[in-house]
């Protein structure tokens, strides 16, 4: 139980982390830096995929509705990534682990598999995202640019996140 109440605090903070990124840090507008999937992929494999689909959205609708200024773009993006990270998790992390419902580290699990992991979601996110915002407003130039600078500025960002999240797990 004590374990439930840590990664649903840590999760409210890195929620309260990504509206202040969002306000405060002006990347420009070729990068957008986000933390939302690493979040959705760090939360409990005990958790069904409609419950995550719904922490999702109410975790995306909180970014929108107090940083972004356009309502639904961070939900449409992190309902997908949640959607995918049970496949993902089980892709990458095999059935054995996702069945015993065991969390993430880079001791157990290798930064290889951790990276994978964290880049499928980042990406996922940042296609929805990008595509949904631009929504055909913008050249494919600009969006490839801005889709891959900002898989990249975010990647790092939540390795951060990641290890700071799971930290707290026995490794």
């Amino acid at each position: 139980m004590k374990t439930n109440r840590n990664v649903a605090l840590m999760y409210i903070l890195l929620v309260v982390a990504q509206i202040l990124v969002c306000n405060f840090i002006n990347t420009g507008p070729y990068v957008f830096l986000t933390i939302l999937p690493v979040m959705i992929l760090c939360l409990p494999l005990a958790i069904p995929a409609v419950p995550l689909m719904l922490i999702a959205a109410v975790s995306g609708l909180a970014v929108d509705w107090l940083a972004e200024g356009i309502v639904g773009l961070n939900v449409l993006a992190a309902v997908p990534v949640a959607f995918i990270r049970n496949p993902v998790a089980r892709l990458l992390f095999g059935k054995d682990h996702t069945d015993r419902a065991e969390g993430f580290s880079f001791r157990k699990n290798g930064f290889s598999k951790i990276s994978a992991a964290v880049l499928i979601c980042q990406a996922v996110f940042l296609a929805v995202y990008i595509v949904a915002d631009c929504a055909g407003t913008r050249p494919f130039l600009f969006i490839a640019v801005r889709f891959t600078a900002s898989l990249l500025c975010g990647y790092l960002l939540s390795l951060f996140v990641f290890n700071m999240f799971t930290s707290g797990e026995n490794q």
